[in-house]
C-alpha cells in the first residue's frame, strides 16, 4: 500500500484526489502549500508525491529539490493546468517521475500510480540482489597472494581509479571487481558488467549507449545502454582484449569524454563512473600485435591488479573445496560430503586448468551424484590422475572432391562426436551445435547415426 502526498491549492482537485486514491485502498494526505507541504515531508516518508506546477506560496518545481534531500525515494508526479514542453522538460531535469496535464481523469491518475508501483517493485528487486550479492563477494582463502591481494583490494576501492584485472580464465576476475566495487563508495549505486566478447561490431552502440523507440527496425521501445546504467556506480568490462578495434575506438572516446547520446537522439548524457575491466590476455602483447589500442590499455590500466591461479593457492584448494561443498549442500538440502585425505591429496597434486571454476563445478557435481558421506580417489573424473586415454579423433583425408561431399562428411564427423559427448542427449546437441531439434532429427538420419 503506497503512501501518498497530494500538494495542490484547489480543493476540488484535492478532493477529487482523495476520493480516487483511497477508494483504491491507498494511504492520503492533502495540502495546499508548498510550506505546509515541507512540513509533512519532514516528519513523515511518502512513496509518491502528486505536486501541482504552481502554488499559492511558489512554484512547485522550486519543492523538487527540497524533497530530494528530505525524501529521496518519493517518485514525484507534477500535474498542470497550464503544461508546457519546457515547464516539462525542467521537471524531469530536475527529477520528476511523470507530468500530468489537468483537468486529471481517474484511469490517467491510476496509470501513473501503475508505473511508480513497477519502478518500486523494481528498485526492491534490486536492492535485495545487490544486498544477497554484496554477501557473496567474499574472496576466500589465507594464502600469501590471496592475503595479498585482499591488501590491494582494500586499497584501490578506496580511490577512483580505474583498474584492470589480469589472469587466467576462472580465476575469479568478476568476484575481484565486484569486491573492489562493495568496498567503495560507489557501493550503493549500481555494478553493470558486460561481456565485450559476446557483443558484435553492429551491436555495440546499442549495447553500450541504448536507443530511442524508433531509431532503428525493431527498436520498440526505449532502451537504456550499459553507460547509462552504470551512472555514479562500476562499469565491469569482461574479456575487453577481445573487442574488435572500432568497438575500442568507440569505447575511448566515451570514456573521456564522459558524456554520449542513445541512438535515435541528439541528447547528451553524462556519465559518472568507474570502470574496471578484466582479461585472460597479455595487454602489453597484444598491444605489440596490433589487437588492442595502446591509448586504451593506458586508460583502462590505471592499476593492474593480478588474480593468481588455483595451482599457486596451496592450501586454499582445500578451504574452497570445503565451502562450495555446504553451499551445494545446503542449496541441494543434503548433508554436505567430506573429503577424504586421499582426496585432499589428489586437489593439492592437480593443476586446474579451470582453476576456481573448475573446483566450483566439480563440488557441484559432487554433492549431487555422491551417495557416500565421504568422498574417495574412486569418485573423482578420471582426468585428474593424468590416465585418461586421449581417443583417436576420426581423420577425414583432404582429396580433390566435391565441396559439398567433403562439408557433408564434417558435418557427420561433427555430429557424431556431440551424440558421444552429450550422451545422446538431442536437446543438448543440437543447443551445442545451434540448429534446432528438427533439423538435428533429420541430419541423424541422413547420415544413419541412429542407434
Amino acid at each position: 500500500m503506497l503512501n501518498i502526498l497530494v500538494v495542490d491549492d484547489e480543493k476540488n482537485i484535492q478532493d477529487l484526489m482523495r476520493d480516487i486514491l483511497t477508494d483504491e485502498g491507498f494511504n492520503v494526505e492533502t495540502v495546499g502549500s508548498i510550506t505546509s507541504a515541507k512540513d509533512l515531508i519532514r516528519k513523515n516518508s511518502y512513496d509518491l508525491i502528486f505536486l501541482d506546477v504552481w502554488l499559492s506560496d511558489g512554484e512547485g518545481l522550486d519543492l523538487i529539490p527540497f524533497i530530494k534531500e528530505n525524501s529521496n525515494n518519493s517518485f514525484i508526479v507534477m500535474i498542470s493546468g497550464h503544461a508546457n514542453i519546457p515547464i516539462a522538460v525542467r521537471a524531469i531535469k530536475e527529477g520528476a517521475f511523470d507530468f500530468l496535464e489537468k483537468p486529471l481523469s481517474t484511469e490517467t491518475i491510476l496509470a501513473v500510480i501503475e508505473k511508480v508501483e513497477r519502478e518500486i517493485k523494481i528498485k526492491q528487486n534490486l536492492e535485495y540482489f545487490k544486498e544477497k550479492e554484496e554477501s557473496n563477494v567474499e574472496i576466500i582463502g589465507n594464502s600469501p597472494k590471496i592475503v595479498e591481494l585482499k591488501k590491494q583490494i582494500e586499497k584501490i576501492a578506496k580511490t577512483n581509479a580505474w583498474v584492470m584485472i589480469l589472469g587466467e580464465n576462472g580465476t575469479g576476475k568478476e568476484l575481484v571487481a565486484k569486491s573492489i566495487h562493495y568496498q567503495s563508495n560507489r557501493k550503493d549505486f549500481p555494478f553493470v558488467d558486460i561481456n565485450c566478447a559476446a557483443i558484435p561490431d553492429e551491436l555495440f552502440e546499442a549495447e553500450f549507449f541504448g536507443y530511442e523507440k524508433g531509431a532503428f527496425t525493431n527498436a520498440f521501445t526505449r532502451r537504456i545502454g550499459k553507460l547509462e546504467l552504470a551512472d555514479k556506480g562500476t562499469l565491469f568490462l569482461d574479456e575487453v582484449a577481445d573487442m574488435s578495434l572500432s568497438s575500442q575506438a568507440k569505447l575511448l572516446r566515451v570514456l573521456e569524454e564522459k558524456e554520449f547520446s542513445r541512438l535515435g537522439s541528439n541528447l547528451k548524457i553524462k556519465v559518472d563512473l568507474r570502470v574496471i575491466s578484466a582479461t585472460n590476455k597479455d595487454i602489453q602483447k597484444e598491444v605489440e600485435k596490433g589487437t588492442f589500442r595502446q591509448d586504451l590499455a593506458f586508460r583502462l590500466a590505471v592499476i593492474p591488479i593480478y588474480v593468481p591461479p588455483l595451482r599457486e593457492r596451496g592450501e586454499d584448494i582445500l578451504l574452497l573445496a570445503d565451502y562450495f561443498l555446504k553451499k551445494f549442500a545446503l542449496e541441494n538440502k543434503v548433508e554436505p560430503p567430506i573429503l577424504s585425505e586421499e582426496v585432499k591429496n589428489t586437489f593439492l597434486n592437480y593443476n586446474w586448468p579451470g582453476n576456481v571454476r573448475e573446483l566450483k563445478n566439480l563440488m557441484e557435481r559432487l554433492v549431487i551424484l555422491n551417495n557416500e558421506s565421504i568422498i574417495y580417489n574412486k569418485d573423482l573424473p578420471p582426468y585428474m590422475f593424468g590416465n585418461i586415454k586421449v581417443e583417436q579423433e576420426e581423420y577425414i583425408p583432404i582429396t580433390i572432391r566435391p565441396l559439398k561431399d567433403a562439408k557433408e562428411e564434417l558435418e557427420k564427423q561433427i555430429i557424431k562426436k556431440a551424440l558421444k559427448v552429450y550422451n545422446n542427449n538431442l536437446k543438448e546437441v543440437a543447443k551445442a551445435l545451434d540448429i534446432d531439434l528438427s533439423s538435428l532429427y533429420r541430419k541423424i538420419k541422413q547420415y544413419n547415426l541412429e542407434e
